[in-house]
């Protein structure tokens, strides 16, 4: 499984995260939203796993172990692109 809760609540994202792992994730974030994602060892996720990640704008360990994540995903969760897009913080 890619998705993981550690014992202190963080969801951990790990690999390549599935379509699958976009239900769970979005389960996980809405049983508590104010957890916090980890997603250094995560390389790869598909785009079902971002929109959640996207909506939901937890607070994030990271940067992501994936090129691409760090690249082109990872400077969308950033704080400063919450209050560019005047989202919550």
């Amino acid at each position: 499984m890619t998705i993981n809760v550690s014992a202190d609540g963080t969801i951990e994202l790990e690999g390549a995260c599935s379509i699958e792992d976009a239900e769970l994730l979005q389960q996980r974030l809405l049983g508590n939203p104010l957890s916090r994602v980890d997603w250094r060892a995560c390389r790869a996720a598909h785009t079902a796993v971002i929109q959640v990640l996207l909506a939901a704008r937890p607070s994030l360990l990271g940067p992501p172990a994936g090129t691409f994540l760090r690249t082109h995903v990872e400077p969308l969760l950033l704080p400063s692109a919450r209050q560019a897009s005047g989202g919550p913080l």
